[in-house]
């Protein structure tokens, strides 16, 4: 029995293109602590990238994996994939206040394609990056409202109430950087897409999303090899990065050729932040099912000649000490989640 009373504990809940997962999340005493957690995999579940198309077969996996992790919490915090999300940082110059709004909605329509009318714009002022006074940069995003709405949808055919929604990057950002500062690059690793951001001062500053993810290199494997995905999928867990395994060396090859188009996307987006500001990015954090495979962040760490880490979204919550090895295990694939029940308890 928790010692938490579930109306202050939290949900998160994070639906990405193959499967569902959740963490209850409290806090007392200034501690956050894990309640329980639970997830669905599309393998087993028929999950399938084109669920926005049934909202209420969501709801019941949503539901489903409710019940069986003993959820007690009301309210849920979910998250809106980055790549479905429209995001920049914009430069006001001399611009008051009573017209910000309205030079916010001007600038959105720059970079935006797809009419205002069809968005949701959100936005929040932000240090200047500049460092003029008459200057004013805003953090503004756009969510297309049929999005939102397949959402609320969703929601409304749960067990619990959708208290909040945002976009993955933030979650991604507060579960693995909390308070840090420094510039750093994120990279989620997830089923079918790469989601890669600059992140300096809690802000993506760059970001990108390619079509490709662990389910590309699985599907890689099954190809190289002439076998099933079920099959493919435990090789690559087993294998990874490294030749040097089990005398195999197909599926390592196999592995790195995909790994290796996201480190050239990766080289790229560094490249382009450091060639256009003074700041050089610290590290590579990674993150997403596919970030625990065998030896990818020393493979990447290699190839770009810098620090690369697998992240730790359990870094600012209390476990209880006997699920340690399991929770590190699937750590990288509950950051979204984490970071999105963090939301509403810091």
């Amino acid at each position: 029995m928790s010692l938490f009373s579930s109306s202050n504990n939290y949900i998160g809940v994070d639906i990405g293109t193959s499967s569902v997962k959740m963490v209850e999340l409290g806090k007392k005493a200034n501690k956050i602590e894990l309640i329980t957690y639970g997830y669905s995999e599309g393998v087993r579940e028929g999950f399938s990238d084109d669920w926005l198309k049934n909202p209420g077969y969501v709801a019941m996996v949503i539901d489903k994996i409710y019940r069986q992790m003993g959820g007690s919490a009301e309210k849920a915090v979910a998250t809106l994939p980055a790549f479905s999300v429209f995001s920049s940082i914009i430069n006001l110059h001399n611009v008051d206040k009573k017209s910000l709004a309205q030079a916010v909605e001007w600038e959105a329509k720059k970079f935006i394609p797809l009419p205002l009318e069809e968005m949701i714009l959100d936005w929040k002022i932000i240090t200047s990056l500049s460092g003029k006074k008459e200057d004013t940069n805003v953090f503004l995003t756009g969510s297309p409202k049929k999005l939102v709405k397949k959402y609320v949808d969703i929601f409304r055919k749960t067990i619990v109430t959708l208290a909040s929604l945002e976009t993955e990057t933030f979650s991604l950002i507060r579960s693995l950087l909390g308070d840090d500062k420094s510039t750093v690059m994120i990279v989620e690793i997830g089923a079918a897409n790469a989601d890669i951001c600059v992140v300096k001062n809690g802000i993506p500053v760059v970001s990108r999303s390619l079509d490709m993810g662990g389910m590309g290199i699985t599907k890689a494997i099954a190809s190289a090899l002439n076998i099933g995905t079920l099959r493919a999928e435990q090789f690559k867990r087993d294998l990874g990065v490294s030749a040097n395994i089990a005398g195999s060396t197909v599926v390592p090859k196999t592995i790195a050729g995909s790994a290796g188009a996201i480190v050239e996307e990766v080289r790229y987006l560094i490249n382009v932040f450091q060639n256009k500001s003074e700041d050089k990015i610290e590290k590579v954090i990674l993150s997403g099912g596919s970030a625990m495979l065998p030896n990818l962040a020393p493979f990447m760490s290699e190839k770009l000649n810098m620090n690369v880490v697998v992240g730790d979204p359990w870094a600012r919550v209390f476990c209880q000490p006997e699920l340690k090895p399991i929770l590190s295990e699937i750590g990288p694939s509950f950051s979204v989640a984490i970071g999105s029940a963090l939301r509403e308890l810091e």
